[in-house]
């Protein structure tokens, strides 16, 4: 009877100490869930950060560029006028020196 009490108490003794073993073990899975959660959410968070800074950056080029098609239209206009006053200035030119020629 003593040896049947002996068993049963430390079957009593295992059941507590798995259960024991069960809470600790379900509070670190927990702990990590929550610490993995955490991560994720700070991962999120420098992502988000990250995106909107490039997408400020983008911006800036985008303005950046419009602003030289711009300058770029204006020179090419530019060029396009001078090379028409440089075309009808030869023409004037080509002009009196035939009228020069036929003086002398």
């Amino acid at each position: 009877m003593e040896r049947d009490t002996v068993v049963k108490e430390v079957v009593e003794a295992l059941k507590i100490f798995s259960r024991d073993i069960r809470t600790q073990i379900d509070e670190m899975g927990s702990q990590l869930r929550a610490e993995m959660q955490e991560t994720a959410n700070q991962l999120r968070a420098e992502m988000q950060q990250f995106r909107a800074e490039v997408n400020e950056r983008f911006d800036r080029l985008e303005q950046k560029f419009a602003g030289l098609r711009v300058e770029l239209t204006e020179t090419q206009e530019t060029v396009h006028f001078l090379a028409s006053k440089t075309i009808q200035h030869e023409k004037k030119l080509h002009h009196l020196a035939k009228q020069l020629e036929s003086i002398r």
